[in-house]
């Protein structure tokens, strides 16, 4: 299913929201590129010093509805702005596009088709999926992604995902509605944290194979942002997860292994630590008994704490969980495959 003019349902109403900040010379070019067929536009001004909202007025779009921050909240809090303003108004699918027109918007259709269809609550674009899109990439941004995309897969669940901090996204407005809005992060860890609340959903995530869109602009993200500030973020985050996922709101086989193997590790590390200190002193070597007690839990529990990471990685939400999904898939006439 192709969402084109004339083909969407009546029922679907498509907004897209695009956080405004010092993209004076870019907005006005992006406004002009969405659709027809998207029903709202909602801009958001989070308090840019430059001349961005004033240039989205003037073109004169009737689908445009302009908010404004009196204090700057960061790219994550203006995108929750728009989208809780779009739900609101009644809006089915929330989209994210950039005001800095690096959103291919020409692939809009691609980034709605799993949503409509009832195949996915979540969707995002996808930069790495061919190798001569990637190499359009500034170095730096290419090797950070690279880089923080396996960290994102451990702290959110989504392992499938590999462009996690790709700004082009969609999101069925139901889900969006029992995300814990407190919890998603209002700056550039923004679609990092997103993934995790929708995985505590168990909501399903599509990639969309897109290109790379780079014109010489300078990124506002500081490399100690991502070197420091992120991989705590990150940590905090699974920890998080893992504890709310399971073993709060579920206990499981991978619980166990966590359990178990987290215990076994632990008392091998300290076994082990003990005796050296203990040789260490006296001078005697360590009985080949006392070697063995603190080997074996170690390599138990390194062994069960991989089984924990497998078992995670098999555990994706795979199925939307929306009511709204089950009825686009009766409308298109898809069979879904749990």
């Amino acid at each position: 299913m192709n969402p084109i003019a004339g083909s969407i349902p009546p029922e679907e109403k498509i907004c897209v929201v695009i956080p405004v900040y010092r993209v004076e010379n870019q907005i006005q070019q992006v406004i002009r590129q969405v659709p027809g067929w998207v029903w709202k536009i909602i801009a958001v001004d989070d308090a840019s010093p430059d001349q961005s909202a004033q240039r989205a007025q003037a073109v004169g779009d009737e689908r445009l509805i302009l908010l404004r921050h009196e204090c700057n909240q960061g790219v994550g809090g203006a995108v929750l702005t728009g989208f809780s303003q779009a739900a609101q108004l009644g809006a089915t699918v929330l989209v994210k596009v950039d005001g800095d027109d690096q959103a291919p918007l020409e692939f809009l259709p691609d980034l709605l088709a799993p949503i409509l269809a009832g195949r996915a609550d979540y969707t995002k674009g996808n930069r790495f999926f061919h190798s001569h899109q990637i190499l359009k990439m500034p170095a730096i941004r290419r090797f950070g992604n690279l880089g923080l995309s396996f960290l994102t897969k451990a702290a959110s669940g989504y392992w499938n995902v590999f462009d996690p901090t790709n700004g082009f996204l969609a999101i069925d407005a139901e889900v969006f509605r029992g995300l814990d809005l407190d919890q998603i992060h209002k700056r550039y860890f923004f679609e990092s944290s997103l993934l995790v609340e929708l995985n505590l959903l168990r909501a399903s995530v599509v990639e969309v194979p897109m290109p790379a869109r780079y014109q010489g602009e300078s990124s506002s993200l500081r490399i100690s942002k991502v070197l420091i500030e992120f991989p705590y973020l990150l940590l905090r985050s699974l920890l998080r997860r893992l504890w709310l996922q399971y073993f709060v709101l579920d206990f499981s086989v991978g619980s166990l292994f966590m359990v178990i193997g987290l215990l076994s590790l632990l008392f091998g590390v300290a076994w082990g630590g003990l005796a050296w200190w203990r040789s260490s002193i006296t001078h005697i070597p360590a009985t080949t008994g006392t070697v063995m007690i603190a080997v074996m839990p170690v390599i138990l529990g390194f062994q069960l704490l991989l089984q924990s990471v497998v078992f995670d990685v098999q555990n994706l939400p795979r199925r939307p969980r929306t009511r709204l999904a089950t009825l686009r898939r009766t409308r298109t006439g898809e069979k879904w495959d749990s």
